[in-house]
């Protein structure tokens, strides 16, 4: 009995020595390359996320998810009215009622994802302030969100162009919608990521956001040609440095033309994706610790 009390003794007082290079503060941001592995983890909350706000919001509205589709038909005949036909800012575009179609319903996808995008955060503090998670999760499922409502809209806009005369044909082309969605999508990712760090920090810029979008409508020739200003050329240069124009452009070339676009609209298009995705990224995990915070 005696030694093993001893023993009992020496094991009270032994040191007992604990690596703490794998410990980490609670709620501590982690590397940002371990950040971006961790979204991997959490894809299935990102698409559960995704699909069920989509029924949520198409729940309230009698017409559900027809108005999908009819918000940027109303759109399109409202720009077609004011600038069709009262400006006439289609006199020498081919094809205009197809050509503001492509822009109305393609400017519409990226405005409404960067929009609803930007309030990812702030609009959610409920749940970042109970769960633990990467919180980008909530800015990347909103895009996946309004993706996935952009499928029916999309789905419309290529049958307005071939029913609506002159109705286009289908050429191999039309397969390059495919990797410009999704450069757009990533475009659209990449600026929310940046948006919704700002937003987050001071609310009242998501309403300058709704003004400047409106303004970079205005910018990106939805509804006019480009070549109506070339006599002023730096406005010209400004346009062609325009990520959004270069959508449009390499979609109309794509669906109404039937000819390649400028590579340079690739070029720089790639170019707004990658660096908006990088910085995009940076910076919104660089306050990953803050969101959520009483201020």
């Amino acid at each position: 009995m005696a030694e093993t009390g001893e023993s009992r003794a020496e094991a009270a007082t032994a040191v007992v020595t604990v690596d703490g290079a794998q410990l980490r503060r609670v709620g501590a941001r982690p590397g940002l390359g371990r950040y971006i592995r961790s979204l991997w983890d959490f894809r299935s909350f990102i698409l559960f996320d995704s699909r069920s706000r989509i029924a949520g919001a198409t729940s309230v509205n009698a017409l559900g998810r027809v108005w999908m589709v009819l918000n940027p038909i109303l759109d399109g005949a409202a720009y077609f009215l004011v600038f069709g036909l009262l400006l006439g800012t289609g006199r020498g575009v081919e094809n205009f009622i197809a050509y503001l179609i492509v822009g109305v319903f393609l400017f519409r996808y990226t405005s409404a994802a960067i929009t609803a995008g930007s309030r990812s955060i702030s609009n959610n503090l409920s749940i970042v302030r109970a769960f633990r998670f990467p919180r980008a999760t909530l800015t990347i499922a909103t895009n996946i969100r309004e993706l996935l409502l952009f499928g029916p809209t999309l789905a419309t806009m290529i049958l307005l162009i071939l029913v609506i005369p002159p109705a286009e044909d289908i050429t191999w082309r039309w397969l390059l919608m495919i990797p410009l969605l999704a450069v757009q999508t990533l475009f659209n990712i990449g600026l929310s990521l940046l948006l919704a760090r700002v937003v987050a920090r001071w609310a009242d810029l998501a309403n300058l956001i709704t003004f400047g979008t409106r303004i970079w409508l205005y910018l990106s020739a939805v509804f006019f040609s480009v070549q109506r200003f070339e006599h002023i050329p730096p406005l010209i240069t400004a346009m062609h440095l325009n990520p959004m124009y270069c959508v449009l452009d390499i979609a109309r070339q794509s669906l109404l033309y039937g000819t390649d676009a400028d590579p340079m609209r690739w070029i720089v298009l790639l170019a707004w994706t990658a660096v908006l995705l990088v910085v995009g990224f940076v910076v919104f995990w660089s306050a990953e610790e803050t969101y959520g915070e009483e201020r």
